[in-house]
């Protein structure tokens, strides 16, 4: 089973890759609908940047940027995610017919957890080192990181099911990039690792799209970064995850059609 493709919309000033070409509503929508028709299931759309260096909006701006994108792209029939961790943003957009939430905070906040059993969607809770709204820069040394992701995830769980949310709305994403270590060394394990988080029994996303640690690796600025991205993703596909989050959704999808394509010439089932 090939990873649903989510498609990444950024309506901020300040986002890492792409901020400032999406802040007019038109634009958003027209980037929206293009990432459909390129093979996206999903837009995850969020208009505040988490890198290190963005700066926190308020939910009222947050709002004003995201509601005539939500309302248009859902009147062409789009499964929207909505990458915030406020509630009062959560409780917006769901509002407007948003189907999920993505939540950098893992659901820190009871009001989230409240909205979120309110309307019954699913939610993606990912994991960051130190748990804050934005990514930091921060050499992480551990040397078993994976570990210390599904201990997270196992009490985050047991807290938010405690709580009321439905066992199978929970998606786990183990962070990347700044969100574990400035280092590269965090996200190269976990990538190498990704099977262990089959053991929690939820379904994965994985968010790889241009990141830092790409760049490290590579020594490629942002711009330069498609190739790396494409062999992490194809790498994620691999291991089983269920989502992938991605910048470029026609290069993931072509790729991973061919994918298809070689598997189903070695079990013998036909090609489209």
């Amino acid at each position: 089973m090939l990873p649903c493709i989510i498609g990444i919309l950024n309506i901020t000033k300040d986002s890492f890759s792409d901020g400032g070409l999406y802040l007019d509503h038109n634009e958003a929508i027209r980037k929206g609908l293009e990432l459909v028709n390129d093979g996206a299931s999903i837009i995850d759309v969020g208009a505040e940047s988490s890198h290190p260096d963005s700066k926190v909006i308020t939910p009222q701006l947050e709002i004003e940027r995201l509601s005539k994108v939500i309302k248009s792209l859902k009147k062409e029939k789009i499964t929207i995610s909505v990458d915030t961790y406020k509630p009062e943003v959560m409780k917006h957009t769901l509002g407007l017919g948003a189907n999920m939430i993505n939540d950098i905070t893992a659901m820190s906040n009871l009001d989230s957890i409240n909205i979120i059993k309110e309307f019954d969607v699913p939610v993606v809770i990912m994991y960051s080192k130190n748990l804050t709204t934005h990514s930091e820069k921060a050499i992480w040394k551990s040397k078993d990181p994976m570990k210390e992701i599904i201990n997270f995830f196992e009490i985050r769980i047991n807290k938010l099911v405690d709580k009321g949310i439905k066992d199978e709305n929970i998606i786990l994403d183990p962070g990347m990039g700044f969100f574990i270590g400035s280092n590269p060394e965090p996200s190269l394990i976990v990538l190498r690792d990704l099977r262990q988080l089959k053991k929690l029994g939820k379904k994965i996303l994985i968010s790889t799209s241009r990141k830092s640690f790409i760049g490290t690796v590579l020594n490629r600025n942002v711009s330069e970064r498609a190739s790396g991205t494409l062999a992490t993703e194809i790498w994620s596909a691999q291991q089983g995850v269920d989502y992938i989050r991605t910048h470029d959704v026609k290069a993931l999808y072509d790729a991973l059609k061919m994918l298809e394509a070689i598997q189903n010439v070695c079990t013998g089932k036909a090609i489209n």
